[in-house]
């Protein structure tokens, strides 16, 4: 039994407490389930739960990038300075870059990122566009001197990260693989089982024009996103901002006295309006050390980054700034201005004919100013942080809000660094052009734990099948027992034979820390062996993700896992949805008395499929709703099931009846949802191998006073052939 692993031998330290400077999910419970432990701020080790969960999302993340045609490479972690020389970034990275000198005091530094290795390494490899284009990439441990690090891996000082490498001769070739790389992205995030979003964004030091986040939902996500029904979505940093400014209509131009306002939310309340019909104004500088006041709706807040855009080299004013040109903090307005200033107004402004503002004067304010006529603006531009409530700028519908966790990002680097390290190839015609490069991250350590950020509840993790550290944990409730250890480990070899990741729970401990343990842990199915289930010939078989329990007979449950892995597992990427099927999920009564809608959401498809096995042939019925197969039952078993299935249709439907109605009403309304129950047309005939049993659930159907189509219970599954 080589391929199970055990808890009495697993170095698996799990906590029952948080730790104290845990502040979010993936902190707490990666560290209490024993999958990480820290070494020093920002730093972590991997134990060996979580040296598994992150082997399999590097594993998927080759995968994908292989399909793109990348190849995999491995640089060093250690970088010489004087390539970051030549890129400019040694000292426009900031202190966030790891430097130090070796004994020959040669600067080098640890690399956040790989662009000046990579383009060092092709430039003299490199020279023809008969070999282009060209993608490499790595899966290597980054470095980045965070001054606070926190929040676990969201943000440490050492992360591992996969981050690829483009070259090609054409701006058109860029765009495919830059597609190519935004696809599989996007096939990462669902096979880790990632709610996600592909957003606009800024690419930040990293450089370029073109990039995409691709963002995991979560509440302790540091980035804020808006996104619309329409499929646009951006980071707030990113996003063009159409702000919905409103009005505040007067007759004229008027100077108010406004003692003691100094912020919007004072203004409007000083003047009883919304913020949204006020105008903030910032104050700031140029490059050369002009002068720059920029406006923004009263409502939104400078985006810096975009400012910095509009006008190069803008840096905000310090109060002492201020005073100096002659300026008043709280009562800035562009009526009045000094001489010289420069005046640049958000695009959404431009809509506004009269603005409330200050008066360039302490304690007053200025309503009804009217643009082009008391005032001029400069320089219109989009210069604000995008918020839920704005206009989407695809469809202009609201935007909503959320949070994420970027995860990944791919970037359209053009030629900065091509240019900056004189890496070119000769095209053509023979004449020397600089690379165009694509650059491709994905933070393999934050992907671990955003994914623990979705996918946990109070009891702990819940894994996609996907990455768990195994798939199944089977737990004897006493060990050393000459019936339950036995049938235990026997069940772990059955399932370990089958292809499944099998640990076994051989610790001799209470069974409600064996039970805690493996809820927080997080393995996806746990089969409970005890005295009284095997008494009765049974196991119990939990659903982590939605703790549905079954009993199984013993005899069967690895034939119907066995089952449901082989044949639903893709149902999803992540296999969310392999083992549905053994719970019944998905089939559900729904929809009001007499909704249109009942009698399809209870519809039926039935198909029969044989499972030959050392056991002999054992028969199926596989239940659908649509399309999506809903759960799995011996034949034999199969009476039990619709009985039950019955009952539960029937209280489901008094339940939404209440007291409105007679108990008459309700028990007549009961068996009309029950009669409406109908078998979906498929094929006329079913094979002979799966015959007998069709007319097993066929008879007990009609015993149940369900109407048959003629034909409708079909299909036929039998080494691999389905019947249609």
């Amino acid at each position: 039994m080589t391929n199970v692993l055990r808890m009495s031998a697993l170095y698996a330290p799990t906590l029952k407490e948080d730790p104290a400077d845990a502040e979010i999910a993936s902190h707490r419970l990666l560290l209490r389930a024993g999958m990480i432990r820290k070494t020093a701020s920002g730093i972590y080790t991997f134990l060996p739960l979580g040296q598994r969960v992150l082997s399999k999302i590097e594993n998927i993340v080759r995968e994908e990038m292989n399909a793109t045609g990348a190849q995999e490479v491995m640089m060093p972690a250690l970088q010489p300075a004087e390539i970051w020389h030549e890129s400019g970034r040694w000292n426009d990275y900031g202190p966030e870059l790891m430097r130090l000198n070796d004994r020959h005091d040669h600067g080098l530094c640890l690399g956040p990122t790989h662009e000046e290795l990579i383009t060092a390494l092709i430039r003299n490899e490199l020279r023809s566009y008969k070999q282009l284009p060209c993608s490499l990439y790595q899966i290597q441990v980054k470095f980045r001197d965070e001054i606070r690090p926190r929040f676990g891996l969201l943000r440490s000082r050492e992360f591992i990260m996969k981050d690829a490498y483009s070259f090609h001769a054409t701006q058109e070739s860029l765009q495919e693989t830059y597609d190519a790389m935004s696809e599989a992205y996007g096939k990462i995030c669902e096979r880790c089982g990632l709610e996600y979003r592909p957003v606009e964004a800024d690419s930040g030091q990293i450089g370029g024009k073109v990039t995409t986040e691709f963002m995991a939902l979560a509440e302790a996500g540091e980035a804020e996103l808006v996104y619309c029904s329409c499929g646009y979505a951006a980071d707030t940093e990113a996003g063009e901002c159409l702000a919905r400014p409103t009005v505040y209509e007067v007759p004229a131009m008027e100077k108010i006295s406004t003692p003691g306002v100094r912020t919007i939310e004072e203004l409007a309340e000083f003047l009883g309006i919304p913020a949204t019909s006020t105008v903030k104004a910032l104050s700031g500088k140029d490059a050369d050390g002009n002068l720059v006041v920029m406006f923004v709706p009263g409502d939104h807040e400078l985006n810096e980054i975009k400012a910095e855009r509009a006008v190069p080299g803008f840096t905000l004013l310090t109060d002492e700034e201020m005073v100096a040109f002659g300026l008043h903090k709280g009562s800035m307005g562009p009526v009045g201005l000094p001489e010289g200033a420069r005046v640049v107004a958000a695009h959404s402004l431009q809509a506004v004919p009269q603005w409330v503002v200050g008066a360039n004067e302490d304690d007053f304010h200025y309503v009804g100013a009217r643009l082009g006529v008391d005032f001029q603006v400069d320089q219109w531009a989009d210069l604000c942080l995008v918020k839920p409530g704005d206009c989407c700028p695809e469809c202009g519908l609201p935007l909503d809000g959320a949070r994420g966790i970027e995860v990944s990002q791919v970037f359209q680097l053009g030629t900065k660094y091509s240019d900056a390290m004189g890496a070119t190839f000769a095209d053509e015609d023979g004449n020397e052009r600089p690379f165009i490069m694509g650059c491709y991250g994905v933070g393999v350590s934050r992907t671990l734990a955003a994914v623990v950020e979705q996918h946990n509840d109070e009891h702990g993790i819940m894994w996609p099948m996907s990455v768990a550290p195994a798939h199944i944990c089977v737990i004897p409730l006493t060990v050393g027992d000459e019936e339950v250890q036995p049938a235990a480990e026997r069940l772990a070899s059955e399932f370990a034979k089958l292809g499944f990741e099998v640990v076994i729970d051989d610790r001799n401990e209470r069974a409600g820390v064996k039970f805690a343990d493996a809820d927080l842990i997080g393995w996806p199915l746990q089969v409970v062996v005890g005295k009284r289930g095997l008494a009765a010939g049974e196991v119990e078989v939990k659903l982590r993700r939605t703790g549905a329990k079954k009993s199984v007979p013993l005899d069967a449950v690895a034939e119907m896992m066995s089952f449901a892995h082989r044949s639903l597992k893709g149902i999803r990427p992540d296999g969310i949805g392999s083992f549905d099927t053994l719970f019944g999920l998905g089939f559900r009564a729904g929809g009001p008395p007499g909704a249109r809608g009942t009698a399809q959401r209870l519809s039926l498809t039935l198909r029969t499929t044989c499972e030959s096995s050392d056991k002999g042939d054992r028969s199926f019925v596989i239940f659908a709703s649509g399309r999506r197969p809903s759960c799995l039952q011996p034949c034999e078993q199969v009476g039990e099931f619709l009985d039950a299935r019955e009952r539960e249709v029937g209280r489901l439907s008094l339940k939404r009846l209440g007291g409105k109605h007679s108990p008459q009403r309700r028990r007549r309304h009961a068996a009309g949802v029950v009669s409406r129950l109908h078998v979906e047309r498929r094929v006329a005939q079913v094979q002979a191998l799966v015959g007998a049993q069709t007319q097993l659930v066929a008879a007990h159907l009609d015993g149940l006073g369900v109407g048959l189509v003629r034909g409708a219970v079909v299909g036929a599954h039998h080494e691999g052939e389905v019947g249609r």
